[in-house]
């Protein structure tokens, strides 16, 4: 919880305390917590921001505050049985309404990201592009547009606005997987991630440029653990919203797109190949076209920034679910990319029968803790087995690592958005302390892109290492 949030349930708990306490009840000292909670309410509205998750902490305010104006009025002589009755079933009524309104906001948290551990501050800028060479796949008689965001090693700038975890004007919904209705994830556009907004790129480039695409309803915040640490690492990262699979695009005009489960068909995917290659290729096409704009904005960014900085003549494909799929077809299709990295998804047909050129990597959960996930069998195969499969038709340095007690959302951000015995409850994110998991991706992450896309040592990818002891990896090196 956010410091004020704190402080207001501090005051909360203190007035609730006086007014239990018979001798104090009928004092000013309840009523002048109660102020103090109500002062504490309206500046923690006006500095931190509302959040619906403290309603009910603002209810438990209100009430306290008029109970201990009431109890100041009356004189302590006055009690009857039926006012001792009343008395304590509002007191009961508060004490359960603190337990609410302490819960809530712990059980969905104001969260922060860890402070990356390379050398470089991150920077973001979002553009909107168009390309008119593509038919909307969704709107046949519209052109393609997208969104991306890109995060690149920056100058730390004392006073800069840092970036919100996802844009004020986006209609959040739930994520894939979940149960939750779509004010769950409301708050969202309040979380500050590290990321600067429109800082000073840093000097020693140009970066390898690293192309992010998010899963299935997803959006292309939602791996910033991952992103902040290969940025801060010396790598330009671009997340794209793919229209139509994310969960929505808002466009500069105000223009949604929202997620369409009959394009994108993930149940589907699973069943009939030739529906998912037809997703998958298109959506590749994406990839490319975002690649040719990189090119652009190397030679001449309209913001100023980015000029000079962008090498995508070092380019890596990064990819989630969906964008695992989206990664492993644009890395046959687009020789431009150098590197691929494919996390927790299955391997289309297309890709294992041509054998990735480019070095590559898969990063999953082992067979086991599908299993345990819920995963049926036959997915557990599908996923294990293509992706084996991938590894040995590769025609480049190939790895296979497998990640015990990790859910498929743990390769994701989620974690971060709600308490962790709530999740693990709800079987949501798997046994691995999720943290640690989070460190193992990031790790694995680095060392691949960094041997293969700036030729530096990688030791992780040696073999077995005492620091992840829990990991299993293979390579291969045709």
């Amino acid at each position: 919880m956010r410091p004020l949030e704190l402080a207001l349930l501090a005051a909360d708990l203190l007035t609730l305390v006086l007014l239990a306490l018979p001798r104090l009840r009928h004092t000013c000292w309840p009523l002048g917590a109660g102020l103090l909670a109500a002062l504490l309410a309206i500046v923690q509205r006006i500095v931190e921001g509302a959040r619906w998750q403290m309603l009910p902490a603002d209810v438990l305010t209100a009430l306290l505050l008029v109970v201990a104006f009431v109890f100041w009025r009356r004189p302590a002589g006055s009690r009857t049985p039926l006012r001792r009755v009343a008395t304590g079933l509002v007191l009961a009524l508060a004490a359960l309404l603190f337990a609410v309104a302490a819960l809530l906001p712990a059980a969905l948290p104001m969260f922060r990201f860890p402070a990356p551990s390379g050398p470089y501050a991150v920077g973001t800028l979002t553009y909107h592009w168009v390309d008119r060479s593509r038919a909307d796949f969704g709107a046949p008689n519209a052109p393609r547009e997208l969104m991306a965001q890109i995060w690149y090693p920056a100058v730390p700038t004392p006073g800069a606005e840092h970036d919100t975890y996802i844009q004020d004007d986006m209609h959040f919904g739930p994520l894939p997987g979940t149960p939750f209705p779509a004010i769950f994830s409301s708050h969202l556009n309040q979380v500050r991630t590290n990321a600067l907004k429109a800082a000073p790129a840093a000097a020693g480039g140009p970066f390898p440029v690293l192309v992010f695409s998010p899963g299935a309803e997803g959006f292309r915040q939602h791996n910033t653990f991952e992103v902040e640490s290969l940025v801060s690492h010396g790598y330009a990262v671009i997340g794209i919203d793919h229209p139509r699979a994310a969960r929505e695009v808002v466009f500069p005009d105000g223009r949604c797109v929202e997620f369409d489960p009959q394009l994108v068909d993930v149940p589907r995917f699973l069943r009939d190949e030739a529906f998912g290659e037809r997703i998958y290729n298109y959506l590749a096409g994406d990839v490319s076209f975002v690649l040719d704009r990189m090119t652009a904005l190397d030679a001449a960014d309209p913001n100023g920034i980015l000029t000079g900085r962008l090498d995508v003549g070092r380019a890596g494909m990064l990819g989630v679910s969906l964008g695992g799929l989206v990664g492993a077809e644009a890395c046959r299709t687009d020789p431009r990319l150098k590197a691929c990295l494919t996390e927790d998804v299955f391997v289309p047909r297309d890709v294992i029968a041509a054998g990735l050129a480019q070095p590559a990597m898969w990063l999953a959960s082992d067979a086991a803790s599908m299993a345990r996930e819920g995963w049926p069998q036959w997915e557990v195969d599908l996923h294990q087995q293509t992706m084996r499969a991938a590894y040995e038709a590769a025609r480049a340095d190939a790895y296979f690592v497998h990640v015990p007690g990790m859910f498929h959302l743990n390769f994701t951000d989620f974690p971060y958005t709600l308490a962790t015995p709530i999740a693990r409850a709800l079987h949501l994110i798997g046994p691995i302390d999720w943290r640690r998991g989070h460190d193992i991706v990031d790790a694995y992450a680095l060392a691949f892109f960094d041997r293969h896309l700036k030729a530096k040592d990688a030791p992780l990818l040696a073999g077995p290492s005492p620091a992840f002891a829990e990991v299993s990896l293979e390579s291969r090196h045709p």
